[in-house]
Formats: structure tokens, C-alpha cells, sequence
């Protein structure tokens, strides 16, 4: 059995935003018991993660060293149409991943106790960003 189902997540500029709960809702309509949820997010400058979900400060980390890492306005970059945080968008969503695929056991999303999973939003102005949701099940 497969089934797709889509989210759009409005974000407020760069961050983390948990989308745990509609992946979750998308696998419980699909009704497979056991399977594989393959996440997609269809953009350039946003990603997706699996992260510590209890200590919000970890997120916060994450991104503090990702703007060490990969600072706007970098004269690196010659890709700036969009502004200084354009490429830096780009090369964060490179380093981290658009794709996750997460295990379904007994009807569930098999992540971990202390498991989320988040869009992460590499971009400073806010976004509309579509993340499509594959299961493939039994």
C-alpha cells in the first residue's frame, strides 16, 4: 500500500519548526502498520532533521553554530541574489538533509523517546515551505 499526504509549514524566518505531529497524523490516516515514511522537503534553502525534542536549547545550538559555520554575507559567495542569507541557505541545507526516511512499527512512527523531527528554516524572511509525505506499507 502507499499513500502521500502533504504539509505546508509557514515559518517566521530561520528556525526550527517541529513537524512531528503532521508526519504522525499523515501515517495513522495511511493506516500501515508496518512500513517506511519517507519525508521530503521540496526546497533549497530548508531542511529536515531529526533532534533532541525535550531541550529546546539544542536547536538554539544548532543553529548558533551553523551561523558560525556558514555566516551571511560570507564574501565566499557570489550567489547573492536573494540577499546575504541566500547562499548560506543554500550550502546549510547541503550540509544537513531534504529527505529523511523514519521506520513505521505497529502503526507508529518508530523515532526515539527524546526524537522530533524538524523543518528547519535556513532563511531569514519567512517562507511557505511544502514537505511531502511518501508511506510505503503493509
Amino acid at each position: 500500500m502507499i499513500h502521500r499526504g502533504d504539509l505546508t509549514v509557514a515559518t517566521t524566518g530561520r528556525g526550527t519548526y517541529d513537524v512531528t505531529q503532521g508526519v504522525r497524523d499523515i501515517v495513522r490516516k495511511s493506516r500501515a502498520r508496518e512500513g517506511l515514511a519517507t519525508v521530503w522537503i521540496q526546497h533549497t534553502s530548508a531542511s529536515l532533521i531529526v533532534c533532541e525534542n525535550a531541550d529546546p536549547m539544542v536547536r538554539r545550538d544548532l543553529e548558533a553554530f551553523a551561523t558560525r559555520l556558514v555566516p551571511d554575507g560570507d564574501t565566499l559567495f557570489r550567489h547573492t541574489d536573494e540577499g546575504p542569507d541566500d547562499m548560506p541557505a543554500h550550502v546549510r541545507t547541503v550540509l544537513t538533509q531534504t529527505s529523511i526516511g523514519i521506520p513505521i512499527v505497529e502503526g507508529e512512527l518508530a523515532l526515539g523517546t527524546w526524537q522530533g523531527l524538524y523543518l528547519w528554516e535556513h532563511r531569514t524572511a519567512p517562507h511557505r515551505r511544502r514537505v511531502i509525505v511518501s508511506v510505503i506499507g503493509e
